[in-house]
């Protein structure tokens, strides 16, 4: 067993668990934040994304022990003092989900996308950045509309034709 202490949506946490525990089921299990949703297990559905030490990583794919003193962001810390975050009003706004089940690995990694790409984010570079993430629902119109949008109003994109 490992006892572990990372700081999670700015707050310290520990607990302990077995060592094989993956991330993905340390925050769901351990801390009770069932935000960041367990698709494939394997890396290749994106619903498990959440932010360590600020960049995107698919929580299935790292053991919670490797996360060890990392700062950790999941769905839950994006909204701040009862506002949500601009990518999660987007996506409410153009209606970027339908069943939900990705769309907390969707926003994650669209949250970390236009940190990362700024004013260069176009559709083209959506699409490309969300081949890691599956949706099964929606055909991607309007999650990528979401992210140009919060791009935008965060000062970064160039809005695709619609």
């Amino acid at each position: 067993m490992a006892k572990i202490t990372m700081t999670v949506n700015g707050r310290q946490v520990s607990g302990t668990c077995d060592d094989r525990t993956l991330l993905v089921h340390f925050i769901r299990e351990n801390l009770g934040l069932t935000g960041t949703h367990v698709g494939c297990e394997t890396t290749q559905c994106g619903a498990c994304v959440v932010h360590m030490d600020g960049q995107s990583v698919k929580s299935c794919s790292i053991l919670a022990a490797q996360a060890a003193g990392s700062a950790i962001t999941t769905i839950e810390g994006l909204a701040s003092n009862g506002e949500l975050h601009p990518v999660q009003a987007a996506f409410k706004t153009y209606h970027g989900l339908q069943c939900g089940f990705c769309t907390p690995g969707m926003v994650m990694t669209a949250v970390d996308m236009i940190r990362r790409h700024g004013g260069n984010l176009d559709e083209a570079t959506v699409r490309a950045e969300l081949e890691g993430n599956i949706c099964r629902c929606t055909g991607y119109h309007n999650i990528v509309q979401a992210i140009l949008a919060a791009a935008a109003e965060t000062g970064g994109a160039r809005q695709a034709a619609e």
